[in-house]
């Protein structure tokens, strides 16, 4: 038996209609699957840490540096000079601390660091004033302008990426140095210019 057009019809819509629909689910748990910025800020406030104690502390922090290791370059910089990480990182022991520090710095930095202090000083210098201006733009974008604005929301004040002490600590006294004797804290304000270093880095080797 033959079937009618309209039922073919009928058929093929909802074929059709099935597989956007199918399509559609697909897309949003894909995007719900990336992690961003804004989703690990959000996690942060769900939790209040510092009332938690034990294996839930634990798990917490896991959770927490999960997160942050899933993020891009891009969305790691947004996360980290956005500044709610501060309410996690002050309610931390210095164990904890150390190790966040530890647990979220990118794959490779112990062998990117060594092949840095290896190099040439004058080759140091320059990779290091690339990384430090990439930031300081990269920050302002981020941090400093209202959407659509090109001039930054704090004048000529705008936090520093890194403090001048530290950056002048980083250039003298040498950078694995600094980084292997330096605190949790001192190592938590490095971090952004850290990520950057090896950025400039990984992509001047590419590039050759």
């Amino acid at each position: 038996m033959t079937m009618n057009r309209p039922i073919r019809l009928s058929l093929v819509a909802a074929a059709v209609v099935i597989a956007s629909v199918s399509a559609w689910v697909r897309y949003q748990a894909a995007q719900d699957s990336i992690v961003t910025a804004d989703k690990v800020a959000q996690y942060a406030r769900s939790v209040d840490f510092g009332a938690l104690s034990g294996s839930a502390r634990a798990e917490a922090m896991h959770q927490l540096e999960e997160k942050i290791n899933s993020l891009t370059l891009e969305e790691r910089r947004k996360w980290r000079m956005d500044g709610e990480w501060r309410q996690w990182f002050d309610k931390m022991t210095e164990p904890e601390k150390g190790q966040f520090i530890e647990a979220t710095m990118p794959t490779g930095f112990t062998q990117v660091l060594n092949v840095f202090e290896d190099m040439p000083d004058q080759k140091r210098k320059q990779i290091i004033d690339d990384a430090l201006k990439n930031l300081k733009e990269t920050h302002q974008l981020v941090t400093d302008r209202e959407p659509g604005q090109t001039h930054s929301m704090y004048g000529t004040n705008a936090p520093p990426v890194l403090t001048a002490e530290l950056e002048n600590r980083v250039r003298t006294i040498g950078l694995r140095t600094f980084y292997t004797e330096s605190s949790a804290e001192a190592k938590a304000e490095l971090a952004p210019f850290l990520e950057e270093l090896q950025h400039q880095m990984e992509a001047k080797n590419a590039s050759h």
